[in-house]
C-alpha cells in the first residue's frame, strides 16, 4: 500500500512537470512572453499594406527587440492598416521623428517591425502616432511589377 501511494504522488508530480514544460514551450513558440508587471507604452503606425505581419510579431531597433505588435486593425476612413506597437518602458528614449518599416526576417521568415532612430531631442510618449512609415514589400506585387514592366518594353532597334 505504501508503494502505490508513492507511485501515485510521483506520477502526479511528473504530469504537473509535463504541463509546466508544455506551457513554457507554447509561450516560446508563439512569440508571446509572460509579462505580469512589465511597464509598456503604445505607439500607432499606419501602413498601406502590412503584408503578413501578425499580432505578437517583434518590434526591433538596431536588432534588439524593444516590443511587440499588439494589434492590427483596418481604418475604413483612410483605407489603411493601423498597427498598435507595445514598446517596453526601458526604451522610452525613441526620438519622435523615427521611422517605422515592416521587414521580413530572411527569405522565408516571418515579418517584424523595425524602428530606425531619428535625430530629434523629443521622444515618443504613450499614445503617439508614428508619422514616417514604410509598408511591407509583398513579393507577389514585386514579381508582377517586374514581369509587366519587362513585358511592356519594346526591344531597342539597331541600325
Amino acid at each position: 500500500m505504501r508503494q502505490t501511494k508513492t507511485t501515485e504522488i510521483g506520477t502526479g508530480l511528473f504530469v504537473l512537470l509535463g504541463f509546466a514544460a508544455l506551457f513554457f514551450l507554447v509561450t516560446q513558440i508563439t512569440s508571446r512572453s509572460l509579462s505580469f508587471n512589465e511597464q509598456n507604452y503604445r505607439l500607432t503606425a499606419r501602413f498601406s499594406n502590412v503584408g503578413g505581419l501578425k499580432v505578437g510579431a517583434p518590434v526591433s531597433m538596431a536588432g534588439v527587440t524593444v516590443g511587440r505588435v499588439e494589434s492590427i486593425e483596418f481604418d475604413s476612413h483612410d483605407y489603411k492598416a493601423v498597427a498598435t506597437l507595445k514598446i517596453n518602458k526601458r526604451y522610452s528614449k525613441i526620438p519622435d521623428d523615427s521611422d517605422v518599416a515592416i521587414y521580413t526576417a530572411g527569405l522565408l521568415g516571418g515579418q517584424y517591425v523595425g524602428i530606425t532612430a531619428g535625430g530629434s531631442d523629443v521622444f515618443f510618449k504613450n499614445g503617439d502616432r508614428v508619422e514616417l512609415t514604410q509598408s511591407a514589400v509583398v513579393l507577389e506585387n514585386l514579381i508582377s511589377k517586374f514581369l509587366f514592366d519587362k513585358a511592356g518594353q519594346t526591344p531597342a532597334k539597331t541600325p
